[in-house]
């Protein structure tokens, strides 16, 4: 069995060799469905296969509840945001080794990277346990962990070839450790443009997120790449709902009569859908 093989194993090898004890930095081992370091600090699997590697309460409002995942699942299920999801998969269809995705949600993104790339094997970060739950099981190269991207990762040095940022926070220094010299980082991120029809239903994409996100990543990666998926598509009054409901919106759902006016939908909404894919080698 090679290292990217999962064989009976409830977790990738190549994925228990990259963590680390979130405890005390030491290297971890998988026996049966626990993963232990050395000083005995040890965390068990979940049934459906992720490991929750957290000791301490995260923030209210932090992770994606249970709705909001379900949201999120039935939506990109639909096939709204394939052309995203074919894009990442196509910039890191070379990948080998490790690709984490750093704020991973459900897993959608990269289980089509792993499909295009026969040769990696995937490591799952996101900070909520519900939506774990399914990138676990969303593809048979994938290794699922809980963390808070903010915190230190509970990952080795430079044991990853490509990171994947999607939607999800920018941990410059930790990206910078966990990926090997001149790995790529993939960050897609909305354009001010997305979902701009649905007013402010959604949150507002700020115009100068791109120039924020070069300062933010300047000092450990130089840009090699960008380009921008656009498209106009019918959403039903069900797919508007999730749309809101699966981002970070979903959280203030009765602020605004939000939810009441997502309730009073009747008619299908033609909406733009726009994000920019942007590529990094690390310095």
């Amino acid at each position: 069995m090679t290292s990217g093989d999962r064989g009976n194993d409830p977790l990738p090898p190549r994925v228990v060799d990259a963590l680390r004890c979130s405890v005390c930095g030491d290297p971890i081992g998988l026996t049966d469905r626990t993963l232990r370091c050395g000083n005995r600090h040890s965390f068990d699997l979940a049934r459906q296969g992720y490991v929750n590697l957290l000791h301490a309460r995260i923030p209210a409002g932090t992770a994606d509840t249970a709705p909001m995942v379900a949201a999120r699942a039935d939506f990109l299920e639909s096939g709204v945001y394939l052309a995203l999801a074919d894009e990442l998969a196509r910039v890191c269809a070379d990948a080998d080794g490790l690709v984490i995705d750093a704020g991973a949600g459900t897993g959608y993104y990269l289980a089509h990277v792993l499909s295009a790339a026969p040769a990696a094997t995937g490591l799952a970060l996101d900070v909520s346990a519900v939506a774990l739950r399914r990138a676990a099981r969303a593809h048979p190269r994938l290794g699922a962990a809980v963390w808070n991207l903010w915190e230190p990762w509970p990952v080795g040095d430079e044991v990853a070839s490509v990171l994947l940022n999607v939607f999800a926070p920018r941990n410059g220094p930790e990206f910078h450790r966990v990926l090997r010299p001149g790995g790529l980082l993939t960050v897609a991120s909305p354009t001010p443009d997305h979902l701009r029809e649905l007013g402010d239903l959604v949150l507002t994409v700020d115009e100068r997120k791109e120039e924020r996100l070069d300062g933010t990543l300047g000092e450990y990666f130089a840009r090699t790449g960008r380009t921008e998926v656009r498209r106009t598509v019918e959403l039903t009054p069900q797919q508007v709902r999730q749309a809101v409901e699966m981002g970070p919106a979903g959280h203030h759902l009765d602020r605004d009569g939000r939810r009441e006016r997502l309730e009073a939908l009747t008619e299908a909404q033609e909406v733009t859908v726009s994000f920019a894919v942007s590529t990094y080698r690390r310095l």
